[in-house]
């Protein structure tokens, strides 16, 4: 996981950055990162940010940002059977997507234990926390991240999660649905629409290839 929090540091600093430039004081941006402790829809929800808030477009944002954990924790679900009742449901308000990825890849070759999984996710949640605050108390000094290509530390760490998924032909197929959807979408919706875009076409796309491969066999 320690490549993980390495990499998750200057998405902290930038999002706390972007936070602050919104207005945002030290102790909401900890609030936020700290209740929420989602990455993609934080940074949309800053991406959309006016004065006053509108409440609702940040809810429903976020919402599709972040309705792919209902499948994450669908999928992890069935996999935490030495887990308590409570230690499940901590486990699933802790999920993100590198944990969730690091937790399947653990659950191919063992059992998950509550122990391991806490060993996980405390950390990259304390870490995501803490950078959240530095980047909103030094966002003055990080100047814009384009500039100095922090902006490219989010997508690259999806990166190498999905390459950690790779699968041959099916996989490839899956992302280029996803992403042809996305990207059309973009184009012609506004909002984040095509995030949710992406996914159900990413989704339907894997739903058939597993089809065709049981009709195969």
């Amino acid at each position: 996981m320690a490549p993980l929090i390495v990499a998750v540091m200057p998405i902290g600093l930038v999002f706390g950055a972007v936070a602050a430039g919104k207005g945002l004081s030290g102790a909401e941006v900890t609030l936020m990162s700290a209740l929420v402790f989602a990455g993609g829809s934080q940074f949309v929800a800053m991406d959309i940010w006016t004065h006053p808030a509108s409440w609702a477009a940040l809810a429903f944002s976020a919402l599709l940002v972040n309705v792919r954990h209902v499948l994450m924790s669908a999928s992890l679900g069935g996999k935490l059977q030495g887990f308590s009742g409570p230690a499940k449901y901590a486990s699933m308000l802790l999920l993100a997507d590198e944990i969730w990825a690091m937790a399947e890849m653990r659950a191919k070759e063992g059992k998950l234990t509550p122990a391991w999984f806490a060993g996980l996710a405390v950390p990259f949640y304390l870490v995501w926390v803490s950078t959240s605050l530095a980047g909103a108390l030094l966002g003055a000094f990080l100047g814009d991240p384009k500039v100095t290509g922090l902006d490219f530390a989010f997508p690259a760490v999806f990166i190498v999660l999905v390459m950690g998924f790779w699968k041959g032909r099916e996989t490839g197929a899956v992302l280029a649905a996803s992403a042809a959807a996305a990207v059309l979408t973009h184009q012609l919706l506004p909002g984040v629409w095509y995030i949710a875009a992406g996914a159900a076409a990413g989704v339907a796309v894997a739903l058939l290839a597993g089809r065709r491969q049981e009709a195969l066999a």
